[in-house]
């Protein structure tokens, strides 16, 4: 819920992941496959509650007045083939789409860049009306962390920054996503 609560109040969302698709941009079944792969495993009923909830957490990208939101995605991320062939192009098809709108702006980090900021884990920067309520959230193998302290915020902004000017642009990034998608 405090995921979900911090979503609904952020006036901008910033994310980064390596191996997985950003959760707000994740199909249902690109969702249940990676739930699928948890340790301990889930039951189904516990996927698919997870997967119900996440689904309703997007929201935050078409209703009302739009969040905006900006994802860097690399490239392995993209790769990975979460579901299969059939869900994997469909949730490459729909990263396409979702960065299409005009509040979501998805770019690629490709594997050719010669320095990566990160320690592969995903990052969560969500701002606030006022710069004390910004939060980042790492997402952890024991939950998610959030971090509210300012040395905190100013590290993990120098991160983001750093992460996104070795993307590619949304344009080049829309690019390679559709690339891969074909070669599945």
């Amino acid at each position: 819920m405090d995921l979900a609560e911090m979503e609904h109040r952020a006036t901008g969302l910033r994310v980064a992941t390596v191996i997985h698709m950003p959760g707000l941009l994740q199909i249902a079944s690109h969702a249940r496959a990676v739930m699928a792969e948890s340790v301990p495993p889930l039951r189904p009923y516990e996927i698919e509650h997870r997967v119900s909830y996440r689904i309703k957490r997007q929201a935050v990208l078409y209703e009302g007045v739009p969040t905006p939101y900006t994802a860097i995605v690399h490239e392995a991320a993209l790769r990975m083939g979460y579901g299969g062939r059939k869900v994997a192009r469909e949730q490459l098809d729909a990263l396409v789409c979702e960065g299409e709108r005009d509040n979501v702006i998805v770019r690629v980090v490709p594997f050719g860049v010669t320095s990566f900021p990160s320690s592969g884990q995903s990052i969560t920067y969500a701002s606030g009306p006022v710069r004390q309520l910004d939060t980042v959230v790492l997402d952890t193998d024991h939950g998610c962390e959030f971090l509210d302290a300012e040395a905190q915020l100013d590290r993990y902004r120098s991160v983001l920054d750093r992460m996104e000017a070795q993307a590619l642009s949304p344009e080049r990034s829309r690019d390679l996503i559709r690339c891969i998608a074909q070669d599945l």
